[in-house]
């Protein structure tokens, strides 16, 4: 097994590394930069994307012909992680969510004119987007096929009515991926439209508060009352909207997990820090056994975290569905990083509770990670299906074709 990365990629890597520390740490250290949902501030953003942009470190999961640097899932995985020491890092590089999965899904179902149209101002940076997919009960959650949200056909147009929640970035956001039911044939029965926020038959009936910080734009329900959208809006055609799901979600699981890692890095970074230069008791706080023992096992669980996501990205890389993969590191990486803000929390003390550091943003916001895309009891039921239909075979390994 090969566990090396190509000198291209460590080359982005460095550079990434190099443009975090020297720019963007420093301005999350200003108070000023931050608004008032726990995110870099626009005025901080812009002039930081414009030096990513001119710099080549600007959508490094796209393909070169789209405007990024096709680096694949591999590649993804080693600079997700660099960019995410900082809380403010991925929507830098435009990688953070939900734009990350909408273009990517976009640059690979979209046609010619929905590229040039829906994506390009994204990749741009011009354009925000979201996701519409989750319902409120009894509609469809982490169960798509349980989606009420309906588009009715008229003439060359679909109508569509429906409730929308916990909508990520739809208070920022002009372009809207919208799923909605076209019929009830379990497999077919969904389907993907675009549509932008100024057009007429919807509203953000609110921006719902949540425990944690945001990212741009919030998480928000929407309501659908007979927007009417031409046919031309369907992404690969009426009833492959559980396709586009599947596409996006994927993937889109795999670098909330990339991400996290940084994060969990983060954590041990300044708990490390503060143990190295605090005594109590004539001890130096690295010096104790226990803490040495919390360390310890936390970049265990870091490095085992950073195993399963590579094996993951290495499998989409194949062009595998990683099913089982992404669920293994979707449910671990989720709790390494709750558990790494609560460990260095408690080695940070008050000073941890406090916002003189990151930690307790980033304590805030890994609650959330074992219920976005997919609570990890769901993940943990895929698992069991998974291994009975495989049985032992679940553990098999790739054989090298010679």
């Amino acid at each position: 097994m090969d566990f090396t990365i190509s000198p291209r990629v460590e080359d982005f890597r460095a550079r990434i590394a190099r443009f975090v520390a020297d720019d963007i740490l420093p301005v999350e250290a200003q108070p000023e930069a931050w608004d008032a949902h726990g995110n870099i501030a626009h005025d901080w953003m812009v002039p930081l994307r414009e030096k990513a942009r001119d710099e080549g470190l600007w959508c490094l999961q796209l393909k070169s012909e789209t405007g990024g640097q096709g680096l694949g899932r591999v590649g993804m995985a080693v600079c997700y992680e660099e960019m995410n020491r900082s809380i403010f890092g991925p929507v830098i590089f435009n990688a953070a969510a939900p734009d990350d999965g909408n273009m990517m899904v976009l640059e690979q179902a979209g046609t010619p004119e929905q590229k040039e149209r829906w994506l390009d101002p994204i990749v741009r940076g011009d354009a925000r987007s979201s996701f519409v997919m989750t319902e409120p009960h009894p509609g469809g959650g982490s169960d798509p096929g349980m989606m009420i949200t309906t588009a009715k056909k008229k003439g060359d147009s679909y109508v569509i009515r429906g409730r929308k929640w916990f909508i990520t970035g739809a208070a920022d956001a002009d372009h809207f991926i919208l799923l909605a039911r076209t019929s009830d044939d379990p497999r077919r029965g969904l389907t993907a439209f675009l549509h932008h926020r100024d057009e007429p038959g919807w509203r953000i009936d609110r921006r719902i508060p949540i425990m944690g910080p945001e990212e741009h734009g919030g998480h928000c329900e929407l309501v659908y009352e007979d927007m009417e959208l031409p046919a031309d809006r369907i992404i690969m055609g009426e009833g492959m909207g559980l396709k586009i799901t599947q596409m996006r979600l994927g993937t889109a699981r795999l670098t909330h997990c990339m991400r996290w890692l940084g994060l969990a890095k983060r954590c041990t970074e300044i708990a490390q820090e503060y143990a190295a230069n605090r005594h109590g008791f004539g001890v130096r706080l690295s010096d104790r056994e226990s803490i040495q023992i919390k360390m310890g096992d936390l970049a265990m669980g870091i490095e085992i975290g950073r195993l399963l996501v590579m094996k993951a990205a290495w499998a989409l890389d194949q062009g595998r569905f990683a099913k089982k993969e992404v669920s293994m590191a979707k449910i671990h990486v989720a709790n390494l990083l709750h558990k790494a803000a609560d460990v260095a929390i408690q080695i940070n003390g008050a000073r941890g509770y406090s916002q003189d550091t990151v930690l307790e943003w980033i304590y805030r916001y890994a609650r959330q990670a074992r219920l976005v895309d997919g609570a990890d009891e769901v993940h943990q039921m895929v698992l069991n299906r998974h291994l009975g239909e495989e049985g032992r075979d679940f553990w098999t390994w790739d054989v090298e074709n010679i």
